[in-house]
């Protein structure tokens, strides 16, 4: 049944705006699997019915995917993230890598320009948890946290159409990471982005582009060959 059908319940539209705001204030992370369907049932207080009804509505949407057997998880935190999903689910790595690089690269630039002593100190603190991370030969966990400093940069470019859209292309982006990472860490893939760091901090925009413009961890392995 089309989402924008009007034979949908009232009621089956509040459920769906009160998972769609766990969503995407973070609650529930993309990755995470959400509440059993009677654990929703008993929280929110509606029938079994309604709440499969919501939760079909947002797997519709691109928001969740819903896995017989395992439960229901977050793939992505808005409706257009979910279509970046699958629109791009199949793309070539390459391409994938080539505009990650260019988006990081302009976010860097303007992060050098824009960036605030909070951007800063939530860079520091993320390039340290990507180094332990890193340390701790933990994949998921290396993925998970370079992926979120990478965020951290676009944000301190506070360039809101910008953020919105890497934002969108997140899932894309991990997902392209986590694939080309494996599962173990490769002492002759690992990317210092401490130079990155430091020249937000210095305001060198240029230097700051080019750092970020050098292939991602991931990237390098998707380029080889190309040209």
């Amino acid at each position: 049944m089309p989402l924008t059908s009007p034979r949908r319940s009232a009621l089956a539209d509040q459920v769906i705006a009160q998972l769609r705001a766990q969503i995407t204030s973070g609650e529930w992370p993309v990755g995470a699997r959400i509440p059993t369907e009677p654990e929703l049932v008993e929280q929110l207080g509606v029938a079994r019915n309604t709440v499969r009804e919501a939760v079909r509505a947002l797997a519709h949407n691109g928001l969740l995917d819903i896995r017989q057997g395992s439960g229901t998880y977050v793939v992505a935190t808005s409706e257009l993230a979910g279509v970046m999903n699958r629109r791009f689910a199949d793309a070539d790595p390459g391409d994938i890598a080539e505009v990650r690089s260019a988006l990081e690269a302009s976010a860097a630039r303007l992060a050098a320009r824009h960036r605030t002593a909070h951007d800063l100190r939530q860079l520091d603190a993320l390039l340290e948890r990507r180094e332990r991370a890193w340390e701790s030969g933990a994949a998921d966990a290396f993925v998970e946290a370079d992926a979120t400093l990478h965020m951290a940069v676009v944000a301190a470019s506070h360039n809101d159409v910008l953020a919105e859209i890497y934002a969108d292309l997140g899932g894309v982006l991990r997902d392209f990471l986590r694939a080309d990472v494996g599962e173990e860490l490769r002492p002759e893939s690992h990317m210092d982005h401490a130079r990155l760091v430091a020249a937000i901090r210095e305001g060198d925009d240029e230097r700051a582009a080019a750092e970020a413009s050098t292939l991602p961890f991931g990237c390098r392995a998707a380029l080889r060959g190309t040209g």
